[in-house]
């Protein structure tokens, strides 16, 4: 009987000391991991807090930053959430349809981003000029272009899919590089047809002194274009838009002169119906 309880203490005692090894072991490596350095890939953007009015430093940059690029911030990146961070950030909530509070969480980030996943730290002064449609930066570049560009007047026009920077209009390389993206962005799916007009209408607004002298700023002029609210700008463009582009650029308007079109399925905006319509071209109704 001695024995008997002997052996049950020490079974008692083994028993005991695994289950407390057992825990000791799982503890520690659950804290391994936790300590582990997280993937660069797997980093947030922004961090994790709320960025709200009176807030500043790296977060506020990037929220500037990244609201420059769309159009929707115009100035400085001062790093300090004030009244213009604010309203800009409003701006943007209320054209992706979100709840329009002025506050920088989890939602608004995320939609952000994706809308500008070309984004990086130090582009604002390039992309700055773009968004505003009628910024420094794009006007000086579409005037470097049209100074050194080469006119095609003397030469035939051929069907050349490379969009090189010589062209009538005087359009930069990258001009005709972002157009070929809006294109693909906005009509892709469409007629070729439809795709030239859409390179066309672009064009015509940047003859038009009703709208920006570049093909830069008037893509990137806030509200003018879906494909840039809704981040399609930077998709790869495929061959078929680079032609329409090339197309356009070689005199082709099947629009007939038009500066607006737009989806009667999709289309939100009241005004828009009050243009004169001239055409339909694929799921696009164009008017002056």
């Amino acid at each position: 009987m001695k024995n008997m309880k002997i052996w049950f203490a020490a079974g008692l005692v083994l028993l005991l000391f695994g289950i407390f090894y057992g825990y000791s072991y799982l503890r520690q490596s659950n804290d391994v991991e936790l300590k582990q350095v997280t993937p660069k890939h797997a980093v947030p953007v922004f961090s994790e807090q709320v960025i709200d009015y009176g807030a500043f430093g790296k977060d506020v940059y990037e929220l500037q930053g990244r609201l420059a690029f769309l159009g929707f911030y115009h100035g400085k990146l001062d790093s300090q959430f004030g009244p213009k961070t604010k309203e800009s950030l409003k701006w943007f909530q209320s054209e992706f349809g979100m709840k329009v509070d002025g506050l920088a969480g989890p939602k608004t980030k995320l939609k952000l981003y994706n809308a500008t996943k070309a984004w990086k730290p130090g582009m604002e002064y390039a992309n700055q000029g773009q968004g505003q449609g009628q910024g420094q930066a794009g006007q000086a570049n579409g005037q470097a272009g049209k100074e050194t560009a080469q006119t095609e007047n003397e030469k035939p026009k051929a069907e050349n899919t490379d969009l090189s920077p010589s062209n009538g209009m005087g359009l930069s390389e990258n001009d005709l590089k972002i157009m070929a993206n809006a294109v693909y962005g906005e009509s892709r799916g469409e007629p070729f047809e439809g795709q030239v007009a859409v390179a066309a209408v672009i064009l015509n607004r940047v003859k038009s002194p009703s709208f920006p002298n570049t093909a830069s700023g008037v893509i990137f002029q806030p509200g003018a274009f879906t494909a840039v609210a809704d981040g399609q700008i930077w998709l790869e463009p495929n061959e078929n838009a680079r032609k329409a582009v090339q197309q356009a650029l070689n005199g082709w308007d099947p629009t007939g002169g038009c500066l607006y079109y737009f989806n009667p399925e999709t289309a939100t905006s009241k005004w828009i119906w009050t243009r004169p319509q001239v055409k339909t071209i694929g799921k696009h109704i164009f008017c002056m």
